[in-house]
């Protein structure tokens, strides 16, 4: 026998669904039986005043025709016109024997008798009217309608509750549906959707949503992989050539300057890898929040002047100039000194690296609107139309920048921390016309 799930939506719709309509059949039941009984009684009331009324004017009209000791006998022939449940007590003010029909009623009417009592002037004399009916048909009735509702209202109920839970059951049909499909969903086949029920309701929307929810995870763990399969290619390339170099200075005796060429290439080859490390890291952290990196007001002029300087050592073997404009004032924004140190590095290394020599490589800071804007421009090779939209992506590299010995990961990185700094990178380029990046800042107005 299968268990309840008192949890599950469908037992809490039903329960709630069978609690409120037991209340309010509760209600209307005790609503109908009050109506009802008032109902009866004023039937019963009305019945009484109208009987009275009509008694009086016949008493008045005969005590006016003969001498009263005849009245009584009218009265009786008047009453067997009354129903066999009424009763009627009629008996003069001073106390003279009363007149009573049926004769064997008692003076006091019993409990169960509506009365109406009233005073009535006949023959000069003042009376006493009672006329009384018996409650026994109402509470017949009542008892048969209390009756009925005792005995229907649980069968309505059960009858409802019944249909409630085939009602829950099948408008929740498409959650089990959906359930079922997101159970068969696993990081192997993130490709399957779950189908739309296609109500064009709440569900449908929740359906699409997971769609949409499951289409970002396809992506994001399809970048991973990709991120993943491309650092290993990446990292296998030194780790093969220090092997190899490694290998071949030990396979036999040489002179020592051959040793020390292999331990340069070991040690460029190291050097490479453990860069190609610390990017990737960084960019871990960066994607896991989990690395601080505290803000504080700091001149931009001053990054970009460092930066450029760290780099005049690689422009000049390469026969590059690197042109400095940053301005008298002050550049103000809010920010990380190393982060955005390191991004510097890496957008002028990129203009370095795919700048041919004898060119230059310029960088300014501009203010405009309250922004602070850094560009970097050079006359290299520039970047194809169809490359452009790609050229943030991690280990991304344009066909013409393979041969490049680079990584794939600087403009990654520049583009992690502009977005920590609420900055965005513009790029203007063309194949064959150099490029030009600017970082646009918004600019702390106070320091």
């Amino acid at each position: 026998m299968q268990r309840i799930n008192t949890r599950s939506i469908r037992f809490r719709l039903t329960a709630w669904y069978a609690l409120i309509l037991t209340a309010a059949l509760c209600i209307f039941s005790g609503l109908v039986f009050a109506m009802m009984e008032q109902r009866l009684m004023r039937d019963i009331r009305r019945n009484l005043a109208d009987q009275a009324m009509h008694f009086e004017h016949f008493v008045q009209l005969e005590a006016s025709e003969g001498p009263s000791v005849n009245l009584y006998d009218e009265i009786e022939e008047f009453c067997h016109a009354l129903p066999e449940s009424s009763y009627l007590e009629f008996r003069p003010a001073d106390g003279a024997t009363p007149f009573r029909f049926p004769s064997s009623a008692r003076r006091e009417p019993p409990f169960h008798y509506e009365v109406v009592t009233r005073q009535v002037v006949a023959g000069g004399r003042n009376w006493i009217l009672e006329i009384g009916a018996s409650r026994g048909e109402m509470h017949r009735a009542l008892e048969l309608l209390q009756a009925l509702l005792f005995s229907l209202v649980p069968v309505v109920i059960l009858v409802s509750c019944l249909g409630g839970a085939w009602l829950s059951r099948r408008a929740l049909k498409p959650v089990d549906d959906i359930t079922s499909a997101a159970r068969a969903i696993s990081i192997e086949n993130l490709a399957l959707r779950l189908p739309p029920p296609g109500t064009g309701d709440e569900l449908e929307r929740l359906t699409e949503t997971w769609n949409a929810t499951l289409a970002r995870l396809d992506s994001a763990v399809a970048v991973l992989s990709r991120f993943a399969a491309d650092a290993s290619h990446e990292l296998r390339t030194p780790v093969a050539v220090i092997r190899t170099g490694a290998e071949l200075a030990l396979r036999r005796d040489r002179e020592p300057e051959a040793y020390r060429e292999a331990l340069r290439e070991i040690e460029g080859e190291s050097e490479r890898m453990t860069q190609l490390v610390e990017d990737l890291l960084f960019l871990a952290r960066k994607d896991a929040r989990g690395e601080g990196m505290p803000m504080g007001p700091l001149d931009l002029r001053e990054i970009l002047n460092d930066a450029a300087q760290e780099l005049h050592g690689l422009a000049d073997a390469r026969e590059i100039r690197i042109h400095v404009a940053a301005g008298t004032e002050p550049a103000m924004i809010a920010g990380n000194t190393a982060a955005l140190r390191r991004l510097f590095l890496a957008l002028l290394d990129n203009a370095l690296k795919y700048s041919p020599s004898g060119t230059d490589v310029s960088a300014a800071i501009v203010r405009e609107d309250q922004k602070v804007i850094a560009v970097i421009a050079d006359q290299g090779i520039g970047i194809a139309a169809e490359d452009l939209p790609h050229i943030f992506q991690r280990f991304y590299r344009a066909n013409k920048a393979r041969s490049d010995g680079g990584h794939g990961l600087g403009l990654s990185l520049a583009q992690s921390i502009a977005v920590a700094h609420n900055a965005e990178i513009d790029v203007t380029s063309a194949a064959g016309s150099g490029s030009v990046f600017r970082v646009i800042f918004p600019e702390r107005l106070h320091t």
